[in-house]
């Protein structure tokens, strides 16, 4: 028997519970994987294969030791806005639809999601699955996939997350539990409050009385942590704290911004702040645009709110200028898409000029591949950083007309190298990339930088998913404060002999 981790909410801690009990079972000797059936996020990642699926299963398989692959994220939703998404099914994009047109597919989905689990369960025998969003959706009890009816498929022992920072948890835990459909209440066989602040031993109060009106057992109160481990959607960007640093980078936070996990190590050495468009980019040491679900819609919010004005200003003051995927697309001189693939008006749409490249959609076809490159000697960043490593997830071509190659085979940069964007996801998780970007803007202040830590663990496929010793501080850090061995029984009870 394998085991379901959901949640009161989303962010209240499920994958990091998930990657925490994958890595304790993994260092027991315990072959197991993760699952999560439906993925709502715009950080995602490229398996081996070129297959796209949500970033925190990624890490989930990593923490399992093992290769990412599709079966583990079988349907990710990829928002676009005006209530579409695209939707990702086996690793492959499937199609874009409306929220209704997308309920209307449950039964298919459902079927492709449990095959997927067979198929991970046959293979490694124990899976920790994850929920989405809440449990107790009562609303969506006959369409969600993720929780409700994934848990009367696979009829699997049930953990329930709370976030006790959030506040509420009796409601949070209390309610959940008592919501849930009363074939799927049974099921539940532990609570665990995660992110408490202070001392645990605060709160035995509080899982007596929790215990006593569910009669199910708390299994754990966990202290909050910052093991770095990559972040699994948006809601994450409201956590991001400001480093007290003197470099400061301005990281344009587009209305459908994409993989920010790309900066989250340069967010340990600098001030890296996600900026709303409309906003001054004066006092920046460097500005990127990030990777965006829709390069022509978010171009136009740059446009709306004269933030490209703002950053034609900034390259002016010599400020390095970096794009990343659709922030790549958006430095050059137009996005041709006759075809209405971004955006439903189609037509050409003007760029910000800062490189002379053209970016063109022409089919629904998306770019995703793991890459090794290694940069031009274009300018003082590009030439100090070396091979590097990470992945393309992209949709549209785009031509150089005059520009020179920032990477090789990737990419375009300006004559004096300030400028440059590249399709490569990742890029600044590298840390010989890291190091070069740094290593200029504190040099730019006079300053000496003395490299990033090359055990910080953060997230790229030429690392596999981190320094090991972060999930196994993360493993630990359960083991100290959940009952690790209580779950480990449920999740084998049936597993011996396999």
């Amino acid at each position: 028997m394998s085991l379901m981790v959901l949640g009161t909410a989303s962010h209240v801690g499920k994958s990091v519970t998930v990657a925490a009990i994958c890595r304790w079972l993994a260092n027991r000797n315990i072959q197991v994987a993760p699952f999560k059936s439906q993925n709502m996020s715009l950080n995602s990642f490229v398996t081996a294969d070129g297959s796209e699926i949500g970033i925190a299963q990624a890490m989930q398989a990593y923490a399992a030791r093992l290769e990412p692959c599709a079966d583990m994220n079988p349907v990710l939703l990829k928002p676009k806005g005006d209530r579409t998404s695209q939707i990702v099914l086996l690793g492959k994009p499937y199609k874009d639809v409306v929220i209704g047109e997308y309920y209307r597919e449950t039964g298919a989905l459902l079927a492709k999601v449990a095959e997927a689990y067979m198929r991970l369960e046959k293979q490694y025998g124990t899976i920790i699955v994850e929920g989405a969003g809440g449990a107790a959706e009562l609303n969506l009890y006959d369409r969600d996939i993720a929780n409700i009816l994934l848990a009367r498929e696979l009829k699997l022992p049930i953990v329930i997350v709370g976030d006790i920072e959030r506040g509420g948890i009796f409601a949070q835990l209390i309610g959940t539990y008592r919501l849930l459909p009363d074939d799927i209440r049974p099921l539940v066989v532990g609570f665990i409050v995660n992110k408490f602040r202070g001392d645990p031993a605060l709160f035995d109060d509080g899982m007596r009385i929790i215990e006593k009106e569910t009669g199910v057992p708390v299994l754990g109160v966990i202290p909050f942590s910052d093991i770095p481990l990559p972040s699994e959607d948006s809601l994450s960007l409201g956590d991001k704290k400001r480093q007290d640093a003197v470099v400061r980078i301005a990281v344009i936070r587009l209305p459908r911004i994409s993989n920010f996990t790309d900066f989250e190590l340069l967010e340990r050495h600098a001030s890296v702040e996600y900026v709303q468009p409309g906003s001054r980019l004066d006092g920046f040491d460097c500005i990127i645009i990030p990777g965006t679900k829709n390069t022509i819609d978010d171009l136009r919010t740059l446009r709306q709110s004269g933030t490209d004005r703002e950053i034609r200003r900034a390259r002016e003051r010599g400020i390095p200028v970096i794009g990343i995927c659709g922030g790549f697309q958006m430095l050059g001189t137009e996005i041709h898409d006759a075809a209405g693939i971004e955006s439903s008006e189609g037509g050409v749409s003007s760029g910000l000029g800062l490189l002379e490249v053209t970016t063109t959609f022409d089919a629904y076809r998306k770019t995703t591949v793991q890459v090794t490159t290694r940069a031009r000697p274009v300018g003082p960043i590009l030439s100090a950083m070396g091979e590097v490593t990470g992945y393309e997830i992209h949709m549209g071509e785009t031509c150089m007309d005059g520009a020179r190659a920032a990477f090789d085979r990737d990419g375009a940069a300006s004559e004096d190298g300030l400028v440059f964007g590249t399709y490569l996801h990742g890029l600044f998780l590298n840390a010989g990339a890291a190091d070069a970007l740094l290593g200029y803007l504190y040099g730019q202040k006079g300053l000496d930088f003395t490299g990033v830590d090359r055990d910080s663990g953060h997230f790229s496929p030429g690392m596999q998913g981190g320094a090991p010793q972060h999930y196994d501080a993360l493993a630990d850090h359960y083991d100290a404060n959940v009952d690790m061995q209580y779950l480990a029984s449920r999740c084998l009870a049936r597993n011996v002999g396999r």
